[in-house]
């Protein structure tokens, strides 16, 4: 098993620079953690949270699964969220997707995938929603792309439904939910320029759940 030793040799590797420009790395490190983002991502092997934002450890709270869904129903990315928010005060939450995302384009595929099937439904849910515009699209790649948009859109708009995120925000005015989309062709992240105080808006007409917090400034 050469390449699961390398691991090893590669963590030692890691040790040794980080000590060389900084002794004092790692009792930092084990410090408490302060990161002002929470970065809820694919679990995409091309796509690590860390490299593609240029952060070091201890800066960005993360969170992947299968196509960067955020699903009521999901204890572990509700307990993730919830964490990030009440404890550790993060002041802004990013939805990042990337294109050539397998799970969308597996979403967008009219079969029968097993035990995929109720995980994918969220995003087919989300082509329900958008199935003029997406089909108003000729180009499959073109319609593809635009859908893995669509689905972080609809997940931030998951995201700011939460009663922990709405409280926190009428508090401290934090954390603010961006999406992005990282581009694995060009490594560059789009910043989908989400309007965050007018969806936290329209949402409230629905999903208000500041009352309490409202009423006990």
């Amino acid at each position: 098993m050469p390449s699961y030793r390398q691991v090893f040799k590669n963590n030692q590797i890691w040790l040794d620079k980080k000590k060389e420009t900084d002794p004092d790395f790692f009792e930092k490190l084990a410090r408490d953690q302060r990161p002002e983002y929470l970065y809820i991502g694919c679990s995409d092997s091309r796509v690590t949270a860390e490299e593609i934002m240029g952060a070091e450890p201890g800066e960005v709270f993360i969170h992947r699964n299968v196509a960067n869904l955020v699903n009521a129903t999901d204890l572990n990315v509700m307990a993730v969220i919830n964490y990030a928010v009440r404890h550790l005060n993060v002041k802004h939450i990013v939805v990042c997707g990337h294109y050539n995302c397998g799970g969308v384009k597996a979403a967008m595929q009219p079969k029968d995938l097993g035990i995929l099937n109720p995980w994918l439904r969220n995003i087919r849910d989300v082509y329900r929603l958008h199935m003029a515009e997406l089909n108003a699209i000729e180009n499959e790649h073109e319609k593809y792309n635009r859908l893995v948009e669509l689905n972080v859109q609809e997940q931030c708009v998951n995201v700011i439904k939460l009663a922990s995120v709405q409280q926190e925000y009428i508090l401290h005015k934090f954390p603010i939910v961006h999406g992005w989309v990282f581009d694995i062709k060009t490594g560059k992240i789009i910043d989908l320029k989400l309007d965050f105080p007018k969806i936290l808006k329209d949402i409230q007409q629905i999903y208000d759940l500041t009352g309490t917090v409202k009423r006990n400034q």
